[in-house]
Parts: structure tokens; sequence; C-alpha cells
């Protein structure tokens, strides 16, 4: 009896089109795990059924780019925020919209749902973070002290606290009824991208993108313990449900984690991408990304991934009544039997209302819309019967595992759905083809699935491919392997020489002796590397360094390679950010009737960075009105330039 073939572990759900243009955030239902939302550059919030590909409803209202989406925690209501600072909540079982709030000065970044008050907090580009009453459509409280962007927000399981992510490399946690500060983790040496608290001890976590993930004790506010560094910056952390273990999402990979002491349980390549959000569901972890209109969710089978450090078996061993890295000593959360209505007497409103609603307010609402473009899913998911019994049930079932390497496509395979199997060469050639085998005659025939769903006559994908009768030979393999190998390592040895040049007169000599070296070397991707490092030490900028640099990154900026265009696009961040007000302020301040010389070579080095500076703004207006990420990156320095207006 031969042994049964293992299941995967992992595997590709789905891969769809979601917006007209590019999608710019995503977010999945916790409760559930089923349903999924994303807001797009077409300034629309979508709803989805996680396994589906067509849209249930389709919300518009807002009059710029949605840039953040979240799910209450009983999915009936979805949260968007848009560039233009502006908030939007929508009910799905009425298909309308609660309410807008306005108060932001930039885009909306993180959102957040408080668990049992009628509360939203949410988090911007304008470094603030601010507490909403849906009710009265008021900022009860405005929170300041990141000095930039907030990335991520979550309320604590007992709604006293919330958690902010800053793009300045610090998390903040926030007393709500005191108004207050309580502590600042300062220990991440890169932006913090996404945070959570645990469902049941005092413990927050924190991902980062320094490549570590850690741990801190809300009690006595210290470190727990912190991962090693991953392969890349962490975008995701979530708890499973019984707080037992931590799941972290990377580019293309998973990690369970432990905390008491560190560990590493299990690691996993997914190959999901840039990972935008993960839900847990049947013992299923659904993970979903995003690139340009295409949003792409995996699914990982929890149950072959080792979660406590004991391995595999121990699933099958009766559960334990705390979590393997629970400690006696630590607090658990106290949570509220009814809303916190004490808690809302407590909040103090802001003297100063910033969002009141008022007339203009009611206008945004009525010119907003929920469109049903699925009426049966809708139907199923947000309008169940009786109302008290939602769908999809939090015990739903799992989504099934694809078929093995040697099982055949079903004929009714949309081409939107695939799995994570090695692309036949049908379907990397025609992504729109899908290949079944007709048992009856042997011969490949090809099923085009078009977007209306009618399948033209006379095409056959075999007409679109290679002959495959003859296979190559493994010279001509080797052969095709070789082509340009030599010239790539002659590319890079050249390039490694060069930076050992660089490094060697950083060491010994002044900073800016080895960036002029590396200036006269006319090697954009030398720039690139030492940029790279100048970019993640923001300590070691000097005003004196400018003008040899600014040239240099409009070289980049104008690159055809999206990576030099980001690098280019931090290191001028950084510039603006730490010297635009020097560089205006010594500029304007008269000069003085005595000589100083000090003074007059600083006012002639901003007089430089200052033209500079000048001569990039055509360059960013045109490129801050294009969609994608490097168009967002664009928009963030046309803000920071406003600094000279």
């Amino acid at each position: 009896m031969s042994a049964a073939k293992p299941t995967k572990i992992s595997w590709k759900l789905q891969e769809f089109v979601a917006h007209g243009s590019d999608v710019s955030c995503l977010a999945l239902g916790r409760n559930s795990g089923r349903v999924m939302t994303t807001g797009g550059e077409d300034h629309k919030v979508n709803l989805w059924a996680v396994g589906k590909p067509n849209c249930i409803m389709s919300l518009s209202g807002h009059t710029s780019p949605v840039e953040c989406v979240r799910f209450k925690d009983t999915e009936e209501l979805v949260l968007a925020g848009s560039r233009s600072g502006a908030l939007k909540i929508w009910d799905l079982e009425a298909a309308k919209i609660v309410r807008t709030l306005t108060g932001h000065k930039s885009s909306v970044r993180s959102l957040d749902f408080h668990p049992y008050g009628e509360y939203v907090a949410s988090g911007s580009l304008d470094t603030n973070v601010k507490l909403w009453d849906i009710r009265r459509k008021g900022c009860i409280f405005t929170y300041k002290g990141h000095t930039d962007c907030v990335n991520c927000l979550r309320f604590s399981p007992d709604g006293r606290w919330i958690a902010s992510a800053g793009e300045d490399g610090t998390a903040k946690l926030w007393d709500l009824t005191a108004g207050k500060l309580l502590y600042e983790f300062t220990d991440h040496m890169a932006a913090v991208s996404s945070l959570e608290f645990h469902p049941n001890e005092f413990l927050l976590v924190t991902g980062s993108a320094d490549r570590t993930v850690r741990f801190w004790d809300l009690e006595k506010f210290q470190l727990v313990s912190a991962s090693e560094g991953e392969a890349c910056g962490v975008r995701c952390v979530l708890f499973n449900p019984d707080g037992s273990c931590l799941f972290s999402g990377s580019q293309d990979m998973m990690r369970v984690m432990g905390w008491e002491p560190f560990r590493c349980f299990d690691s996993l390549h997914v190959g999901w991408g840039k990972l935008a959000d993960l839900s847990i569901l049947s013992n299923q972890l659904i993970g979903a990304s995003f690139q340009k209109s295409t949003v792409s969710v995996y699914i990982v089978d929890l149950a072959q991934v080792n979660k406590s450090g004991l391995g595999l078996l121990a699933a099958d061993r009766p559960a334990a009544p705390l979590s393997p890295n629970a400690t006696p000593s630590r607090a658990n959360y106290v949570r509220p039997h009814t809303s916190s209505s004490k808690q809302a007497n407590e909040m103090k409103r802001e003297p100063e209302q910033e969002a009141r609603g008022g007339n203009g307010d009611e206008e945004e609402e009525e010119s907003s819309s929920a469109e049903i473009t699925n009426p049966d899913e809708y139907k199923k998911i947000f309008q169940p019967s009786p109302m008290l019994d939602r769908t999809p049930p939090k015990k739903a079932e799992p989504f099934p595992a694809p078929p093995e390497e040697d099982g055949l496509l079903g004929k009714n395979v949309l081409a939107v759905v695939h799995n994570d199997r090695p692309l036949t060469k049908a379907r990397r050639q025609v992504p729109s083809v899908v290949v079944s085998e007709d048992p009856a005659t042997n011969q490949t025939e090809a099923a085009v699935v078009p977007g209306g769903r009618k399948a033209p006559l006379g095409l056959r994908a075999a007409d679109f491919l290679p002959n495959p009768e003859r296979e190559m030979t493994e010279e001509e393999v080797l052969s095709q392997v070789r082509k340009g190998y030599e010239t790539l390592c002659t590319l890079l040895t050249d390039r490694h020489k060069k930076l050992k040049i660089v490094l060697a007169l950083w060491t010994s000599c002044e900073i800016k002796t080895a960036i002029d070296a590396a200036i006269s070397m006319n090697d954009a991707a030398v720039i690139n590397d030492v940029l790279g490092i100048m970019n993640s030490k923001p300590s070691l900028w000097r005003l004196d360094l400018c003008p040899a640099l600014i040239p240099q990154i409009e070289k980049l900026l104008h690159s055809k390679y999206e990576s030099y265009v980001l690098t280019g696009c931090v290191a001028l961040k950084i510039i603006l950010q730490n010297f635009a007000s020097v560089i205006k302020g010594n500029l304007t301040v008269p000069p003085s009737s005595m000589v100083d010389i000090t003074r007059e070579e600083r006012y002639q080095k901003c007089k430089v960075c200052h033209r500079l500076l000048m001569n990039l703004r055509p360059l960013l207006d045109s490129r801050k009105t294009r969609s994608g990420r490097v168009s967002g990156a664009f928009r963030e320095l046309g803000m920071l330039m406003i600094t000279f207006d």
C-alpha cells in the first residue's frame, strides 16, 4: 500500500484585478477571515468574499485616493481614510454611509475601531493620532508626539489604550481616559510598520523595517525579547487566537515565534510578495498582498506548521490552560461586560473641535453611495437571516487545498484563480488560457476565458507555444544559462572594487572625501549603494554634503530602475526634513554688517542647496500625479517642498 502524498502547506488561493487603477490598501476581516476590503487610486472602496473573484459591493464618495481601510471586529462596518485626510464609515448591512469625519491635514495611513465604544482612531502623514466619536461626528482628542507618518494603530483588548507605530522608528502607548502618553518604545532602528496587542496578556509586539520583531511587557515597560534580523523588513504581525505564538509576515516569508525566551518555531517561504494583511480561519492563515491593480490571496495550513517548538504531534495533545509563553506574573486584560459607557463619560472632549460634521459633512454623505454589484453574495454575507446569525460564521469551513502536481485542472477554473504550482508553458505564455486534457482524444485543448465569459472559437493554446516535442539538451540549457554570465560578473567585480575604495576612504579620511570619490566614479550603482547606507543612518547627513549629493539624487530620480528612484526619494526626504528650515532661515535672515566668514560660507551652501532643490520641483510635480508606490513618495516630497513657499 503506497503512502499518501503530503498535502500542500501553502498555496495561492486566488489572484484578481480589484480596481480600475492601482490598489493602495487592503484589509481582511479578522472575525470570519472570509471577507476583504480594498481601497484604490480610483477613490473607491471595494468589498470581496475571499476565494471569489467578483466584487460584492463598491463604495464611492471619497474625492481622493483611498490609502487605508479597516473592518470593525464584527465586520458590519468598514472604515476608510483618504489622501485628503477624510474618513468615511460605511454600514455594510444597510449598504449606506454612516459618517464622514474630517480634521487630518494630510493622508490617513492607519485606522482602528474601538473594541466596545462608538469610537475610531486614525493616524496620518501629518504625524497626529486622532480619537473620534462616531455618534457626534467629532474629534475627542489629538495625540501629538510622532515626528513622521503614523503607520499602524491598535486599540488594546480592554479599550483603555491606543498603540501607534511610526515611520520615525518609535512605537507609543497612549492612555485614552487621561489623554496622555504612557510610554515610548524606541529600540527599533528603522520605521515601525506593524504592531499587535496580545489577546489576553499585557504584551505588545512591534514589527519594523529594521528586520526585527520586538516583544514588550506593558506592566514594566521593558523589552521581553527580540528576534534576530530577518532577511527583509517585517510587514505584518498577528497573534494566534489563543495567544500561544506569533505569526510574522515579511517579503515572501512567514515565521512562527515564541517570546520567553525568543524562539523561531518554524519558517516557511510562501511567495506572497509584499504582504498587506493577515487573518486566521479554521486553522488556516490567510495572507493578502497587492501589486498595481492586482490582489493575491495565499493560504497557509497551520496544521502542518510547528507552533510550539514541540513538533507537529503537539497539536494532538490536550490544550494547556495557559500559552507556553505565558508568565504567571503578567496581568491580563479586564474587558467590560457591556459597551464602555463609563469610559465614554471619562473621555473629555477636545476644547477646539476640529470636525463637528455640520452641513459640509452631510453634503459629503449624501454624495456617497454603495453600489451592490453581487446581490447574491451580498445577501449571503451581509444580510443573513436571522441577522444575529452572521455568515460567514466564525468557525467556517477551511479553504480546500489545490490539486496535486499530477492532477488535472478543472475545465471551469477561472483564469484569475491559481495555486502556487510551477506554471505550465501554456500558462506562462498566455496568462488568460487554462489548459485541460481531453482523455477521450488524448489531445491538449485550450479553453480561453475572456472577461465576457463567452469563449471565442478557433483559438488553440498550441498555436501560441513553442514545439514541445523536442526537449533541450543539457548543453543547450547550460549555454542559455551562461549567456551574459561573464558580463554580469565583470560588472559586479568592478562595482565591488569601487565600493572597496570608497570604504577605505570612508574609514581613513573624512566622509566628504569618500563621497567625492564615489561621485567621481560616475557610477549610478555606487551612488545608490552609498546613499543606501546614508539613508539607513540619517545622522551621517550634514549640510556641507548636500550641494554635492543633490545632483546625484536627481540622476537617481530620473533612473529607469525603481530601486534607484526610491533610494533617491528617501535621500531627498532626509535632506528636506533635516535642512529645509535651516536653508530657508539662512536665506531669509538679513546679512550682518560685521564680517562673519562662517556665516558667509553657510549662506553660500544654503543658496546652492536652495537652487538645486528648486530645480527638482518640476520633476516632483510631474511624477506625483502618477499612480503607484513611487508616485506616493513624490507626493510626500512635494508636501515637504512647501517649506520653501
